[in-house]
């Protein structure tokens, strides 16, 4: 079955059953929003998780992988058991905060990610055992940010 959503970010999206991914519990600030679908060009690494209940709400994501190479969430074994139960199955992404007069700020939620069983098509935010992960780590190198700041800022390059 295919459905259509007039978003505001991506205009028309035209999504199948397969493509939407379940939250049984919503997401912090939207418990209501049980359906997602992943968006977004494919050569860009930033996608976005569109809400199919309000169109107008969509999160930029990325792969935790893409921010942390050996990112290691410690999931709880209640989180595993609630996403079916084998780690082989599942995809984590973060939420990252892009500040509009700032890109190059940039940072990722690497304490909270979400987690998808990309074969059942279920997800869940999930805290990470993982200490460590900080809910603001910069994406980008300092050296390239300033590169970037200072380019801005002056036009330099």
């Amino acid at each position: 079955m295919t459905r259509v959503l007039e978003t505001t970010r991506f205009g028309r999206l035209e999504v199948t059953s397969e493509a939407v991914v379940y939250f049984p519990k919503g997401l912090p600030g939207f418990e209501d929003h049980y359906e997602w679908v992943v968006a977004g060009e494919d050569e860009n690494p930033i996608k976005w998780l569109q809400s199919v209940k309000d169109e107008d709400v969509a999160l930029p994501v990325v792969s935790s992988l893409l921010i942390e190479k050996n990112y290691d969430p410690a999931l709880s074994s209640e989180d595993l058991e609630a996403l079916g139960g084998d780690a082989h199955k599942l995809t984590v992404m973060v939420v990252v905060t892009i500040p509009p007069a700032a890109p190059w700020d940039m940072t990722a939620n690497l304490r909270a990610p979400i987690v998808v069983n990309h074969e059942e098509r279920m997800a869940k935010q999930v805290i990470s055992g993982n200490e460590a992960y900080e809910v603001r780590t910069p994406v980008l190198p300092q050296s390239v940010r300033d590169l970037m700041r200072k380019q801005a800022v002056g036009g330099e390059s």
